[in-house]
């Protein structure tokens, strides 16, 4: 069993414990995953990645409690057997995935302005893509973590577009749309190294940072909503 298998049969038994009942308990079907699809778009040489679900895709945002340390995101998240080499990290063990989030008690996405109104520090609430490292993390409820980051580590890398946080996660800026029950992320091929032949799986959860406790992940994830695979086992690959 290699690495990524390992850390993918540890995902799916932490996700599958975890509290995915409680958003049908709530009644917050604006996270409840009906299906999802990544679709290469030959002209353009472009993926189009989707996630639809039973409400309204976009329209629940965390409640804003005037700080960083306890924000709270909410995510729209893509697990992939991807590389993190293959969107600039180096080549650190763990799961590469694409996270669609919103979090309006902060901003890291410092070079892209999302509400255009000219400024480039306010936006953070406006649904918006990362890429991240997860790794298994036994210190939060949902059994994972953005992977920390060591500047001093030999070969380490982040993204010239990464927003300065301590942890692999990059804002490349892709365009998020909101239409009805659907989100969508359009991304050239070139940002993923032309590879079109990955597997993905697709999950709905709630993320909170962490600045104060240095035996807490930085951002871990404490709720799991909906697993589109139910197993996480990522078994959806890219139509062209």
């Amino acid at each position: 069993m290699t690495l990524f298998q390992q850390n993918t049969l540890f995902l799916a038994l932490i996700l599958s414990g975890c509290a995915i009942g409680q958003v049908f308990a709530q009644q917050k079907p604006d996270f409840e995953i009906q299906s999802t699809q990544v679709n290469w778009h030959q002209p353009s040489n472009s993926l189009l990645w989707e996630i639809e679900v039973k409400g309204n895709a976009g329209k629940t945002t965390p409640k804003p409690i005037g700080q960083l340390d306890g924000a709270g995101v909410f995510g729209y998240v893509f697990p992939t057997n991807l590389s993190p080499q293959s969107v600039g990290f180096d080549a650190t063990e763990g799961i590469l995935a694409l996270a669609l989030t919103s979090h309006p008690d902060f901003d890291d996405t410092p070079l892209w302005d999302e509400n255009s109104d000219s400024r480039y520090d306010n936006d953070g609430i406006v649904w918006h893509p990362h890429w991240v490292v997860l790794v298994k993390d036994s210190r939060v409820a949902g059994g994972l973590s953005v992977k920390p980051f060591d500047k001093e580590h030999p070969n380490s890398q982040l993204p010239p577009t990464n927003p300065g946080m301590p942890m692999y996660m990059d804002s490349p800026g892709f365009q998020v749309t909101t239409e009805g029950n659907t989100i969508r992320v359009l991304i050239p091929a070139y940002r993923l190294n032309n590879q079109l032949e990955f597997k993905f799986d697709a999950v709905t959860c709630f993320m909170r940072v962490n600045t104060s406790n240095k035996n807490m992940p930085m951002l871990g994830v404490y709720e799991v909503y909906s697993i589109a695979s139910g197993d996480l086992s990522l078994p959806f690959q890219v139509q062209k």
